[in-house]
């Protein structure tokens, strides 16, 4: 979409409309941009917002065309039903919706008990949103199963930073310190492809003099920006870390000074990284010893460097201990808790930072406060005005929970997410979805998952309302409303405040997002994710306040502003760590972790490795970029990247169609060939369902701590399509209008 609307003809010139400075939708950058009103189909165009210091006006085509999918033509404007077993989703008034949502819930817990029901929801939903589903699942339904998708982003990269610093927050420091550090080793990640804009933190690192490490088994566009590019076998680069540990210890590189002051549990991680010596590294890896060298001296000799992770590492059965061997290697060397030096992760979704701190992880509760910490539990029921003993445990993870519909859970309401194309192991869980004996779906468009659903809820988009969201920085960022919603659709929070009314909770759930905020604020209040001192004012008048900040007594907002002030207010905390880690004692905790293979190793029936990742043109499950036609034209579908010697030793050429089989199922995609892959891996994009949806491969195997799934390797074949035997388990339905198998089916 252009950032200029042609007037239309015989038609003065109008006079520019107000512009509402906002972020995009989108991934965890959020970048600034403005929205203005226009007399067009969307309602609104983007402008270029240079003030914004992440982005300074620059947008990815996803950015740019945001609006486009805020058209009638392609969004939900009206509640769906189904009436009868397996009839069409019909439209309906709210009232009917809304009762249907609220008996169908409530029946479920009176029949089989409270946690008989579920909650799924999204890392894309605004801090208030993600505060309030928490809220409503544990006061208003009584359950302990909810877990949202972000389990799927950054889950293993949290823990590691507990584990290691006591806090999680993907990046301790501001993205404009990635240009200015002396070395970066960029892990699993490819920015140029899932941010484009943030690319150019790390062109202007190498125009500064410092150097570029990208560790990928793919030589993808931000590969092509290193000054080093290592190709590990996929699901090993935990042996890749302990090499370079091993390597920083033999020849001397070990900061003892750092080590002996902050940190605890060397020796451990010390013994363990010994084990693991160059060259049996480079037979797990595939990496040269050479190539392990020098990555080491580029990394040792500069004198500030980072560590960045992204989903690669991350989403693997081993993620965690990926994690914290990459954490390692930063404490080891000093380079972690000083300046332009340390661990961090790029978070994946738009707000994946902030939608795990405030209550929506089976875990967790506002203000990332444990919940079971009986002192956590005391504050939240507080501020909540509750006895601490009716909040229950910590639920099912995210796809244990999908694993679960059905059987323990009946009922589930879901919003902002779409398992049926971003699941592993997709085509079972789309089973589980079928099984339900109720789904409950709030979307902005009719989704492959909210059309197996018996109610469909259409809500508001980012565009509509007002909401905060926490960037990767960990950075509380305003989405501003720029114009009204169409009539028949409603907020989150509004659909959250009239299914609690209906399930006889008046009050204690309001529509305003501000009022809202007002209460998570004191809910997180002392908490590690402290946002007490961050107001909607204070997020305005500074562009984003960074966490944690906690209130400063004597300086509510609600104080006269021209009254001076004692104390002033919380700065906010955009670098972490200078002084202390977020542990008891103030010291970052080595993890002593050794490498273990993949979940799934090839065998003679599946001889390969699959990774999977994403596209420029298109972001998560698809279900908005897929409906915008500037995207569809630049990236139209799935595909299968793989090696030359692989495509001549199966016989396909560019573009014909290959079969991908794994042990879950078979998905078939147009080939590309490509010599920037590993011969021994393929690599598909997960945007798409239907006969290209790549998790219909995956495997759901999950890390031990974090329980996130091993998206990221398992073992496959490829053949050219219609050679083998069609593979097990299918490809899996896309949705459709046929609506969902009879309860039990699956």
């Amino acid at each position: 979409m252009s950032a200029t609307t042609a007037q239309p003809a015989g038609q003065a010139p109008q006079a520019p409309a107000r512009t509402v400075d906002t972020h995009c939708p989108y991934c965890a950058l959020q970048c600034g941009m403005g929205l203005r009103p226009t007399g067009g189909e969307e309602g609104v165009e983007v402008v270029e917002r240079t003030a914004f210091d992440v982005n300074r006006g620059a947008l990815c085509g996803k950015g740019r065309t945001a609006p486009a999918v805020l058209s009638s033509r392609v969004r939900l404007t009206g509640p769906l039903v189904r009436r009868r077993a397996g009839g069409p989703l019909e439209p309906a008034g709210w009232d009917e919706a809304l009762d249907r949502v609220a008996a169908g819930l409530s029946d479920t817990r009176s029949a089989h008990g409270a946690d008989a029901v579920g909650v799924f929801g999204g890392g894309g939903l605004t801090n208030e949103k993600a505060y309030a589903l928490g809220k409503f699942a544990r006061l208003v339904l009584g359950t302990s199963q909810i877990d949202y998708n972000g389990r799927f982003c950054m889950s293993s990269a949290a823990a590691a930073l507990n584990r290691a610093f006591g806090l999680d927050r993907g990046l301790p420091f501001p993205l404009a310190d990635v240009a200015r550090t002396g070395c970066v080793i960029l892990v699993g990640a490819n920015p140029a492809d899932t941010m484009p804009p943030a690319l150019r933190y790390f062109t202007e690192l190498r125009e500064r003099g410092g150097k570029l490490i990208v560790i990928d088994p793919r030589r993808t566009r931000t590969a092509e920006h290193a000054d080093l590019h290592l190709a590990p076998r996929p699901g090993t680069d935990l042996a890749l870390a302990l090499g370079m540990l091993h390597l920083v210890v033999a020849e001397g590189r070990v900061d003892t000074g750092f080590v002996a002051a902050r940190t605890s549990g060397w020796e451990e991680a010390r013994a363990a990284a010994m084990a693991h010596w160059p060259e049996l590294v480079e037979r797990i890896t595939g990496v040269p010893v050479p190539a392990l060298r020098e990555a080491v001296a580029l990394f040792c000799d500069a004198e500030s460097s980072m560590v960045l992770t992204a989903r690669g590492p991350e989403q693997q059965s081993k993620g965690t201990d990926t994690v914290g061997a990459w954490i390692n290697l930063c404490l080891a060397t000093g380079r972690a808790g000083r300046p332009l030096s340390g661990y961090g992760c790029l978070t994946g979704q738009g707000n994946g930072q902030g939608g795990r701190e405030h209550g929506q992880k089976a875990d967790q509760l506002p203000g990332y406060r444990r919940l079971d910490d009986p002192a956590a539990r005391e504050h939240v029921a507080r501020v909540w005005g509750v006895d601490p003993g009716v909040l229950p445990g910590p639920g099912r993870s995210a796809y244990e929970l999908l694993d679960a519909l059905g059987r323990d859970v009946r009922a589930l309401l879901l919003t902002g997410s779409n398992p049926v194309v971003s699941a592993p192991r997709a085509a079972h869980v789309e089973r589980r979805l079928r099984s339900l004996d109720f789904l409950a779906v709030c979307d902005v468009v009719l989704s492959e998952t909210a059309a197996l659903a018996d109610v469909v809820l259409p809500v508001a988009q980012w565009a509509e309302e007002t909401g905060t969201t926490t960037s990767l920085e960990g950075r509380v960022l305003l989405r501003r409303k720029a114009l009204d919603a169409p009539p028949g659709v409603r907020t989150d929070l509004e659909v959250l405040n009239a299914l609690a009314s209906r399930l006889g909770w008046e009050k204690g759930f309001p529509a305003d997002p501000e009022e809202v905020f007002e209460e998570l604020r004191r809910a997180s209040a002392g908490g590690p994710a402290d946002y007490s001192g961050i107001t909607y004012r204070r997020i305005a008048e500074e562009d984003g306040v960074f966490w944690p900040c906690p209130e400063v007594p004597g300086t509510d907002e609600a104080d006269d502003p021209a009254v001076d002030r004692s104390p002033s207010p919380h700065p906010g905390t955009p670098r972490l760590f200078l002084d202390r880690f977020a542990t008891g004692d103030g010291r970052a905790r080595f993890a002593p972790v050794v490498h273990r293979p993949p979940a799934e190793e090839p065998d003679a029936g599946h001889p390969l490795l699959l990774t999977t990742g994403r596209v420029p043109a298109q972001y998560q499950s698809g279900a908005q970029t897929r409906r915008v036609a500037e995207l569809n034209d630049a990236a139209p579908g799935p595909f299968v990247e793989l090696h030359p010697r692989l495509a001549e030793r199966i016989g396909v050429a560019e573009g014909e169609p290959v079969a991908v089989v794994s042990r879950r199922g078979r998905a078939v995609a147009p080939a590309r060939i490509t010599p920037g892959i590993r011969p021994d891996t393929v690599f598909m994009p997960f945007h798409w369902p239907g006969e290209g949806r790549a998790n219909t491969l995956t495997n759901p195997a999950l890390d031990p701590v974090s329980r996130m799934p091993e998206f990221k390797v398992c073992a496959v074949r490829v053949e050219r399509d219609g050679d083998g035997d069609g593979g097990s388990g299918g490809s899996g339905a896309s949705g459709g209008s046929g609506g969902r198998a009879a309860p039990g089916a699956g």
